[in-house]
């Protein structure tokens, strides 16, 4: 049997059933033990020291613990102390962000997702590079700066050279005042050598969903296919490392398993990634199963309600404190905004889910990879956000500045990321605003930046800041960036 052992670089061994079983265990036996779940809390709370901000996080039996707590009073201190977190860290920002599918072809044969091989109806599309250069040009009328591309995993049709290629056309569309300043990749887990690749061709995240960490359900719900092979998908993120990506984005489909495995799975992982490469997740997402073209939710029995779904979210952000969290349009308005104070960082906004899809007018749904809920436009999304009171944010310039992988930890570990994220945010609203904005919408994010602006503590980041804000008000641009 295997031992576990968050240093290996063996699955079985980072991922360990046996661990995860013993767990879920220790959770059960202590969901009510009101003097350990205090003594978590109080560990996982933000303290102030003179380098900044420290939070301990907590490890995967302490976050477990959490996730089973029964006694409501605590569970209400659980929700405070993630929002505290949230705030401590990531202040009131959400990064902004669109999904681009650029193939839906694929060899695999999950069980969960349409475009699985034996699906013989759906539409099978594929982006030539000038149809890639008109998703670029409708995203970037949007606003859109920051995109995640996704594509099937299929050797003949989409083989690395093809993404490198639609990397390079999506970098090099400048329309008006439009550029896509990053992009994060979600493509099926590949070698060191085309993880090389990928980082020479400028992306930001790596991002891959481990779908399950239950081996035996992994292998049932992916039948045929590579991504059959569990081990080589669940050491992707090493493999990603090792050829230079500083970072990557964890995730797991709920719904799929029962949600206290995948959630001890997660938090392992985030550990074993810790332990390696001295960096945790840069990311974490959260999507449930939904509704496709010969895909029926329902038909999954482990799914979860809206209320654990809040709670997943708030226990994740209190033990790995530092991760950004990304929800998606799979949810609705109403679930998204509830989540927003708990735990999330980013979200997608006017997403669509098709190959070619933001070029057509109407929402094409022939070759969904899933059911959008929440169907606003961005300005919609951005306006509500603002009304909230969020900070919109469009910046990329972490990436831009070199802050990544230990570099972007080490400033966010300790609270200090907020001194670049806050002035930057704001700018790239302004631009958002100026360029893309309803008359309503820019007025109230004007009001909104205004206001903001007084929050920078330093003053010469302040005045620098509000500078940079006036300027693009009158287009007069500079790509200043903290």
């Amino acid at each position: 049997m295997a031992v576990y052992n968050p240093k290996s670089l063996k699955a079985e061994e980072f991922i360990n059933d046996a661990e995860i079983l013993a767990t879920i265990e220790y959770a059960e036996a202590n969901k009510s033990n009101k003097a350990l779940i205090d003594e978590i809390l109080e560990k996982a709370r933000p303290k102030k020291t003179e380098a900044g901000i420290t939070c301990a996080g907590l490890s995967h039996r302490e976050a477990a613990v959490l996730l089973a707590c029964d006694l409501p009073d605590m569970t209400e201190k659980l929700f405070k102390l993630a929002e505290e977190i949230k705030l401590a860290f990531y202040g009131n920002r959400i990064v902004m962000f669109a999904p681009l599918y650029l193939s839906n072809y694929c060899v695999n044969g999950c069980v969960y997702c349409p475009y699985h091989l034996k699906n013989k109806h759906i539409c099978r599309k594929k982006l030539t590079q000038e149809e890639v250069e008109r998703e670029v040009i409708a995203l970037q009328d949007m606003g859109h700066k920051r995109l995640a591309i996704e594509s099937g995993e299929d050797p003949v049709n989409n083989p690395i050279e093809y993404i490198l290629e639609c990397i390079k056309t999506i970098y090099s569309v400048k329309h008006k005042n439009g550029a896509i300043r990053r992009v994060n990749v979600n493509i099926a887990a590949t070698t060191v050598e085309n993880y090389r690749k990928l980082k020479e061709a400028g992306i930001g995240t790596y991002i891959l969903f481990q779908e399950t960490y239950h081996k035996e359900s992994y292998l049932k719900l992916h039948p045929t296919g590579p991504k059959h092979d569990y081990d080589y998908h669940t050491e992707a993120m090493d493999r990603a490392m090792e050829g230079g990506i500083d970072d990557v984005g964890l995730g797991v489909l709920f719904g799929l398993e029962l949600y206290m495995y995948e959630f001890v799975g997660l938090m392992m992982h985030a550990e074993h990634l810790e332990a390696v490469h001295g960096v945790g997740p840069h990311t974490i997402s959260v999507p449930r199963i939904k509704r496709a073209d010969d895909i029926d939710p329902n038909v999954f029995d482990n799914s979860i309600s809206d209320e654990m779904f809040e709670k997943i979210i708030a226990c994740i952000r209190i033990a790995v404190p530092y991760t950004g969290m990304i929800i998606s349009t799979r949810e609705s308005e109403e679930v998204r905004g509830k989540v927003l104070n708990c735990g999330i960082s980013q979200i997608s906004g006017a997403s669509r889910t098709s190959v070619g899809g933001y070029t057509e007018e109407e929402r094409p749904h022939d070759s969904e990879q899933f059911d959008v809920s929440d169907q606003r436009t961005l300005d919609e999304v951005v306006r509500w956000l603002m009304e909230c009171g969020h900070i919109p944010s469009f910046c990329t310039a972490c990436y831009r500045e070199g802050r990544t992988g230990d570099r972007f930890m080490s400033l966010c570990k300790t609270g200090q990321i907020q001194n670049c994220c806050h002035p930057n945010a704001l700018m790239t609203l302004a631009e958002y605003l100026t360029d893309y904005a309803s008359e309503e919408t820019k007025k109230i994010g004007f009001e909104l930046i205004e206001r903001e602006l007084q929050k920078i503590p330093n003053e010469k980041a302040r005045k620098i800041a509000a500078e940079n804000v006036n300027d693009i008000k009158n287009s007069n641009r500079r790509d200043f960036r903290f």
